[in-house]
């Protein structure tokens, strides 16, 4: 079951960067743009202890458990918005 795109039309991700506290290194991965409505309404829900463990899934399938308590941040972005290189 795959997604099959015409000429032309392109698929959207969004870039998710979550902060864990006491670790080094954060989690970072993409979903599809249409999750993002869904994922921000979960993520509100975690930081307002809703729910214990905050449950995400990738573009690839696979899934991530982060413990709502653990969360320091959350950065939702646009993939376009990524840049390289120096300068603005």
């Amino acid at each position: 079951m795959g997604c099959e795109l015409g000429k032309g039309d392109t698929v959207r991700f969004v870039d998710v960067r979550i902060g864990v506290i006491q670790t080094a290194r954060e989690l970072a991965f993409e979903v599809d743009d249409d999750q993002r409505d869904d994922l921000h309404g979960r993520v509100e829900a975690a930081l307002a202890g809703a729910t214990d463990v905050l449950w995400v899934m990738d573009r690839k399938g696979r899934e991530v458990a982060i413990p709502s308590a653990k969360i320091a941040y959350v950065e939702l972005g646009t993939s376009d918005e990524r840049r390289i290189g120096f300068g603005g």
